[in-house]
Order: structure tokens, then C-alpha cells, then sequence
């Protein structure tokens, strides 16, 4: 009877040695930053923002391409740490290309000022990139294409501060059944990433009592920019 004894790497001294077969790396998928997204469907092999822009522009994938003039993919820097998000763009937007060019964009270029912010520090997209007919909400399955060109910037930017103009925004960023109302104002945060929701441009536009809370919201988040520009 044999007193040998196996040792720590699986074999037996003068016995045949045990064959392991080799365990495949397990394939670590990043978590999406937006809700509900799948990361494999937000065009991950997407390594630069020109280039997201360029595949942006040529997609067909939603109903909203053929009703627009154009896609309106975003504007100001692409490498800022602060990104507005509205919900999509207008006949001013759709006819320029530029997102917030119509009355509600003056009126926000005006609160930016306010808060001294220039449009070439930041970054400024929609949810959906393609106007929605006789601007509309986005319905659901818009935003469901299309937010994965908006997880993709998000990825892509790595923004610190994240805010979302109006309700389809902060549904689409922050929680599916938010309100605006309800996360207004107050400071968030996923994946070291902070986010607040205020009213859109358009709503100010429509109810000037929003005027007051939108100017409190653009303050808190003009204290939180200030503090990384000077840490």
C-alpha cells in the first residue's frame, strides 16, 4: 500500500499527474450609469466622442429621424465636468443643430450668465437627439433608443456634475417614476457622479412661479461647479 501523498499543485509523486483544464476569464461588464440601460447595447466599443457623434448623426433607429431636419447630438465642450440634460430639441434646435437656440435657450443662456457660466466650459445634449413632431415629450421607446447615445457620453465624459431640465430628463437619469417636483433641488449621486434635477427653460416660459426655485437650484449648483474649478 502506497504511503505517498499528494502534493499542493494536484499531483501524485510517481503516479500519473492530474490534468486541470484552464477557467475561462469571466467577462466583467461595466454597470450602466442610466437606468434600465444594457451597457452592451450603449455602443461600448465607442472609444472617442467625434466618434459617437459620427454614428449618432447616421441613426435611423427611431421614427424621430424621419420627421426632423437633423440631429442635434449636443454642444459646448465635450470634456466638461458639468453636463446639462434637457429632454429634446425644438424647431429652433431642429433647424440649427444647436440645442437650446430657441426662447427657452435665451432664457437659459440668460440664467447661465446669472451664474457666471460660459457655454464653452460646459456640455449641453437632450435625451433624445431628434425633435420630437409639434415638440412633444419624447415617448417611451424614443428615449429607450436613444438614451444609449446619452449613456455614451456619459461614459465617454465622466462628467463630476450632472443637471436634468425637466421631467423626461430626470425620468430618464435619475428614476423612471420621478417627478420633478418630488427630487428638484436637492443633491444625488451615482457612481461619484452628483446630479440634481430643476425646472426646463420652456417651463419658466410657460408658469413664472418656477422662476424663484429654478434661480435657488442654479446656485447650489454654481457653489458645487465653483468648488471643483477651485478645490
Amino acid at each position: 500500500m502506497s504511503t505517498e501523498q499528494p502534493n499542493l499543485f494536484g499531483e501524485m509523486v510517481g503516479e500519473e499527474k492530474v490534468r486541470y483544464e484552464q477557467i475561462p476569464e469571466k467577462k466583467i461588464i461595466p454597470t450602466a450609469f442610466l437606468p434600465g440601460v444594457n451597457t452592451e447595447e450603449a455602443y461600448p466599443e465607442i472609444k472617442g466622442f467625434a466618434e459617437l457623434e459620427k454614428l449618432n448623426l447616421s441613426c435611423e433607429k427611431c421614427g424621430l429621424r424621419s420627421t426632423c431636419k437633423q440631429v442635434v447630438y449636443g454642444g459646448g465642450n465635450p470634456h466638461a465636468d458639468l453636463l446639462f440634460i434637457g429632454e429634446g430639441p425644438g424647431a429652433d434646435e431642429d433647424a440649427k443643430g444647436i440645442p437650446f437656440v430657441g426662447r427657452s435657450g435665451k432664457l437659459f443662456d440668460k440664467i447661465l450668465a446669472a451664474v457666471k457660466f460660459d457655454r464653452e466650459e460646459i456640455y449641453i445634449t437632450n435625451v433624445v437627439k431628434c425633435r420630437p413632431p409639434g415638440n412633444r415629450l419624447p415617448n417611451p421607446n424614443e428615449v429607450k433608443v436613444c438614451r444609449n447615445y446619452l449613456e455614451a457620453q456619459i461614459r465617454l465624459m465622466q462628467p463630476k456634475i450632472i443637471v436634468c431640465l425637466g421631467s423626461a430628463a430626470s425620468r430618464a437619469v435619475i428614476a423612471p417614476r420621478s417627478s420633478i417636483g418630488q427630487v428638484r433641488g436637492r443633491w444625488l449621486q451615482r457612481n461619484g457622479i452628483k446630479m440634481m434635477a430643476t425646472y426646463h427653460p420652456a417651463a419658466l416660459l410657460r408658469n413664472e412661479s418656477y422662476k424663484r426655485p429654478t434661480w435657488e437650484d442654479f446656485k447650489l449648483i454654481r457653489d458645487a461647479y465653483n468648488e471643483i474649478r477651485n478645490p
